[in-house]
Parts: C-alpha cells; structure tokens; sequence
C-alpha cells in the first residue's frame, strides 16, 4: 500500500506549477513537459543521471551548495559560504575578511575551516523497506528508534566499504520514505578566491534579503585528493582532483524571460507541517529566536569591541545570527498579514473529513491522526521547557561531554556506537575541536552563556535540570552576582581553554575522565547518565511520532492525489532541481514594480565608504569610467549585478549554481527577498523571488578589480 501511495504521489506531480517545487533528480520525467515547456533544451532524463553532466558537477559542502568550475577541481560558491574558511585564515596583521584573498597559484592557496569538506552525489537509493522492515514496522517507542538506526548504520555501512565515500540515509515525508545518499567526500578543502567584504557583503545586514541587491556573493574553494586519486586528508602531496564533469560558462547574457535552473541541496522546508506545527512556530519558537538572537548579536558586539582578534574570532557566528536573526523576523512579519494558519486548519479539516468518511480509511489513518497532534504537543512543550537550558552550556562544557560521550562508545563494537560516535564520525569530531582555535573566546563565551543561564535560573525548580543545577551550584532565588561567582568558578576550574590540552583528551578512556579535575570534564561526567536518561525518553517519544507521522503524510499524500495535487517531499539536505524563469515582480505595497536586474550603477549609487557600503575604491574607479570590458550589457548598458528569478529555494541553497536552458553556468543563487521567505512554510507563486549573483558581475570584477587572470584562463573566461 505505502509503495502504491508513494507511486500515485509523484506521478501526480505533474500538476505542480514549473515554478514551486524542489525536485528530487529521479522524479524530474515526470515534469519532463513543463521542462520543455518553460524552455529547457537539454534532455529532461540527463538530470536524472547524477554522475552525468550536468549533475556530476554539482556538490556539496555540507550547509552550502556549489559547482566544479574547471578540470583542476575549482569549486564556485557563495562568499558567505566560504566566509568561515575566510576569517579562520584571518589575523589582525592580514585581514582577509576586509581586504579579500586571491591565490595566484596552487601553492599561494590556504587550508579551508577544519572540517571542510566537499561531497560528490553518486547514487541514491530508495532503501524503506530495509530501514522499515515488516518487523520494524510492528514496533513503538525506543524500540522502533533503535531498530531504525540499526537498520540504518547497516545501510551506511555497507555503502562505505567504497572507500573515500560517505554515505547517508536520509528520510523523505515524514519517515514514509528512506533514501541511501552516496557521496564522495573530498576532505582537502582550499581556499582559492575571495573577493573584499565591500564586494562579497556589500550591503551587509542592511541588504540582507532585500530587492534591489549589489552583492558580489561569491567565492571559490578547489578540491585536493592524493595522487592516487583517492579522498585524503590535507597533505602538501596532495593534487587538484579532476572532476568527471565542470560547469561550462554561458556564451551569452541571461535577460529578463529566460529560463533558469538552480541544482543544489537546499536544508529544510515545512511544506507538510500540522497546524499546530505552524502555531507553536509562529506564536513561540521565532519569537523566542528572534529575541534570544538581537541579545546575542548585542553581547558580541559589546565583548568584541576592543578586541579586533576576538572579532575576527566571532565574524562568522555573527554573520549566520544576523542572517536568521532577520529571516526569522521577515516570516513573522509575513505571517501576522496573512491567513496561512486559516488555511492550514481547513486543509486539516478537509483531511479528517475525508478520512472519517470512509471506515476503511477511518481504521487505517484516524488514530494516527489523533496520536500525532498528542505527541507534538508533548515535543513542543518539552521544547518550550528547555530553551534556556540548552543555551547555558559552557561551549567547552559541551565539548567534554562530547568527548566523553565518545570516550564511553570506544568501548562498544562500532556497529552498536551511537550514530554521531562511529569511527565515521571521528574526524568531524577532530575538526570540531581544532576549529576552537580560531572560534572562541572565553569573555564572551562566558557572558553569552550568562544572559541564558540567569533566565534558566529564574525558572521554577521543577522546569529545571537538577543534574544540571547541582554542577553549577543553582539555587531557587539565586541572586545573579552569585550565579556569576558559581560560573566563573567553573570556567577557572578548567585548562579546556589550552588547545593542545582540548586535543589531548581525544581517544582517552571513560576511567580517565572520571579521574580527572578539570572543572568541564568533572561536569562532563557528572551530566553523563541523566543525559542519557534523557536521551532515551527522548527516543522514546521520536519512535512514536515516527510512527504516527509517516502514517499521517500517508493519509495527506493519499487525500492529495485523490484532488489531482502534487507532492514533492519537503527539502531535506538532499539534491533537488527546481527551474522558472528571470523576472521582476510588481513590489505591490507600495505599487513598485522591482526589475529583474541591478547594475554596477547601483553599487556606485549606494557606496558611502565606510561600513557595509564600502565597495573598493579600484572597483568605484572601474565603475566611473565605464571600464565593463565585454561583460557590458546590451540593454542594461552596465555590467548586471543580481537578478531576480521565479525558483523555488531555501537556506542549503546557497552556491548553488544557475544554469540556463543549455546547462550553462549564468549565476549563484545566494539569497530570496524578505517578503517570500515564508515559502518555506507556505509557497506564494506571485511573490517567490529568489536572488542570484550574475556570472557576468563575477567575472567582470575578477578580471578588472581582482586580476585574478589564472582563475578565468583555467575557466576558459579570457
């Protein structure tokens, strides 16, 4: 039956409008029409082939998407994608952030963040029935939690006896549907290009999900594997891996009408949520965020002020804050004018009607239906109880308990460790730990957690953690000079702060631990086994709303198919298609129509010469004296910067590369427009915009304000 429901689902996705919609690559022959219809002109079937171009060349970093760009394994993304690998390389003495960076040659390019990595999709395979087995299906609970990622590991397993892979299952419509995702994991990761914060965030937060846009949001990474060909740590032995398939660079300019495509792994959409889903998001948990992000952004900036190392330090968190700091608000704002909570609970409705008017529907799904709004009522609340507990942990408290946790599953066989603990997990944990270095700051780490922790102590005991209370030493009425007195003490009791002593403690046995003074380690052993009380009742309730959801998304893919409707599983993290066409949109609140384009001219209007509009004063000279060489537009007259399309996107999105009807490569989307980002949670075909950075705009300002000649000869530019 789930097979059969599955089936109807995507070949009822022919409905779906050309624009909305994040396509998986092996349901795209199935809007083969509107493909060809909106203008593609390659083979619709070529972007189900993933190791075939144009999809071979796609990729991942693991938050970001991007592109091969060349034989050499140069690799095109966001600037805000590669920011992290940016300020780590910084220094007050070379500040890369402000000033951009530019390797002239293999040997001029730097070690990107630890942990970088750049994954290649190989295969995807549908694997329910061995992650849902006939025996699985007949469990609850833990029980059914624990099945599934024994199933799981098993799978991933299996799939990594192909060395230098890494292998995920991930999960499609609520638990309905499994998907093995098999990437090759490139683990040397450069930093080739970036171009000067007055470039890469001109405009900065101001601008931030705003129309009309000037940001050169790009930059580029190349990927390294031995000389064997294989995945391999850093190594100064190590080559340019040559990639199967790389982007080739439009021959013409895009303009408004064209058809555009975006290949990438977008994060998350809430497409399919419940209505109480919508509520406690809308009415709670952004709320929350948003006041719990403005005080963090607030604390950083006072902690940092006189400290440019520190800043530097902190330049990437403040950058992802701000970022959602002001996502989180657009949506607010759009929903509190808008009927989608309306909206959804008739859809609801609609659907238990439909259910309760058939008995044979009525006993497969009413249940269900009636369990799964109890035990996300229990999640939230639980959620809700939590919040400031879950923000008033030490960051190297966290840390020990990390390496504690996996000092505890080192004793167990690998198949039975906890997913996150395997030996496949080993190096993100390293790079977890080294990247401490150029990512913490004790002053501020202490007070960001302070502004948490007087809040979470201002709750009454029983919303508290008392394993929790008794290592910090809270007390009910606490006054906050002694809660500061308990924390600093905490932070003095620990040498976690010394890098080479964090390292150190990797691979240590649990006797080891519990052995130790070290204040965080201490905490680390002391949270242990409530932590893992906790995590089972955890568990516990996740195998039961596994249950309950998928048998839901079962009834609503049903109930939708039976109206003729498509669906497309929510985004997930992994490769999705999506296509539309460039164009501007009436603004409509205050009868503006926003174009399609903006121009360098844009840049120049707004430049003031300081802050987030500080363009580079070699790029305001190329402006003024109109030096656009041949990336001048016919029409526009300027070099184009950003442009707006009609394409279905979310955060995850970002580098991912834009592709005209030939699969050429004409931009990188980077961002949506503040009034649409709610597409997340309920798609608006009039106004969904998103934003790409032109490639005309990318290597204009390579070649006359960069100079960087050897990266467009090796793209074959010049």
């Amino acid at each position: 039956m789930q097979k059969t429901l599955i089936a109807l689902a995507i070949l009822s996705a022919t409905a779906a409008h050309a624009d909305e919609g994040m396509w998986m690559p092996q349901q795209l022959p199935q809007v083969a029409k509107q493909l060809k219809a909106a203008g593609l002109k390659l083979d619709p079937a070529t972007l189900t082939k993933l190791t075939e171009f144009p999809m071979g060349a796609i990729v991942s970093l693991g938050g970001c998407s991007a592109s091969f760009v060349s034989p050499q394994g140069l690799v095109a993304t966001n600037h805000h994608c590669v920011y992290g690998s940016v300020a780590h390389n910084s220094t007050p003495e070379r500040d890369l952030l402000a000033n951009g960076f530019l390797a002239h040659n293999l040997g001029e390019e730097l070690p990107a963040a630890p942990g970088s990595r750049i994954f290649v999709t190989k295969a995807v395979t549908n694997v329910s029935k061995e992650v849902v087995t006939a025996e699985v299906a007949k469990l609850s609970g833990k029980k059914r939690s624990d099945a599934i990622e024994k199933n799981i590991k098993a799978i991933q397993a299996s799939c990594e006896q192909d060395a230098g892979h890494r292998c995920t299952v991930s999960s499609y419509y609520g638990g309905l549907e499994y998907y093995l995702i098999k990437q090759l994991e490139i683990r040397d990761v450069r930093l080739v290009h970036a171009p000067p914060a007055g470039v890469g965030k001109f405009g900065g937060d101001t601008d931030n999900w705003m129309w009309p846009r000037h940001t050169g949001d790009y930059g580029f990474y190349r990927a390294y594997v031995s000389k064997d060909g294989k995945a391999a740590d850093y190594s100064k032995d190590n080559v340019p891996y040559i990639p199967q398939h790389y982007l080739k660079l439009a021959k013409e300019g895009s303009k408004e009408g064209d058809f555009v495509m975006v290949l990438g792994y977008p994060g998350r959409t809430n497409r399919h949520r419940l209505p109480s889903e919508v509520a406690f998001t809308f009415d709670w948990s952004y709320p929350a965020f948003v006041k719990s992000s403005a005080e963090s952004l607030a604390i950083i900036a006072d902690t940092t002020k006189d400290n440019k190392d520190t800043a530097l330090k902190y330049a990437s968190q403040v950058a992802s804050i701000n970022n959602y700091y002001k996502n989180r608000q657009g949506m607010l704002d759009s929903y509190a004018g808008s009927d989608m909570l309306k909206r959804k609970t008739a859809e609801h409705e609609a659907l238990k009607t439909w259910i309760n008017a058939n008995p044979a529907r009525k006993a497969e799904y009413a249940g269900d239906i009636e369990l799964v709004e109890k035990l996300i009522a229990q999640r939230d609340a639980e959620t809700q109880r939590d919040y400031f507990l879950s923000s008033s942990k030490p960051r190297l408290m966290n840390t020990a308990r990390m390496l504690y946790r996996l000092a505890n599953e080192n004793t167990k066989p690998d198949a039975e460790r906890k997913v996150g603990y395997q030996v496949r997990d080993v190096p993100r944990i390293k790079a977890s730990v080294a990247a401490l270095v150029r990512n913490y700051d004790e002053k501020v780490d202490q007070a960001l957690v302070m502004n948490s922790l007087s809040k979470y102590a201002a709750q009454p005991a029983a919303q508290r953690s008392a394993a929790f209370d008794a290592v910090i030493g809270i007390k009910d009425g606490m006054s906050k000079a002694d809660l500061q007195a308990a924390l600093e003490k905490l932070y003095a009791g620990s040498k976690l702060g010394d890098a080479a002593e964090r390292t150190n403690w990797i691979g240590k046995t649990p006797e080891e631990f519990k052995a130790s003074t070290d204040a965080f380690i201490q905490a680390a052993v002391a949270l242990y086994e409530p932590g893992m009380k906790e995590e089972a009742e955890e568990e516990e309730l996740g195998g039961k709303l596994q249950q309950a959801y998928a048998n839901y998304m079962k009834a609503k893919i049903a109930f939708m198919q039976s109206k003729g409707q498509a669906v497309y599983p929510d985004a997930n993290s992994t490769l999705r298609v999506t296509f539309g066409k460039i164009a501007g949109r009436d603004h409509g609140a205050d009868g503006t129509t926003w174009k399609a384009f903006t121009t360098v001219a844009g840049v120049a209007a707004k430049a003031t010469g300081e802050g987030e509009f500080n363009a580079p004063k070699a790029q305001l000279a190329a402006i003024k004296a109109k030096d656009f060489g041949k990336y001048v537009d016919p029409i526009l007259k300027s070099v184009p910067v950003a442009y707006l399309a009609t394409l279905d996107i979310t955060g995850g999105n970002s580098g991912s590369a834009a592709l005209n009807a030939k699969g050429e490569w004409i931009g990188l989307a980077f961002d949506g427009t503040l009034d649409s980002i709610i597409s997340d949670w309920d798609f608006n075909k009039a106004n969904t915009r998103d934003i790409q950075v032109d490639l005309r705009y990318i290597l204009w300002n390579m070649k006359h304000v960069d100079h960087a000649d050897n990266l467009l000869k090796e793209m074959n530019a010049e």
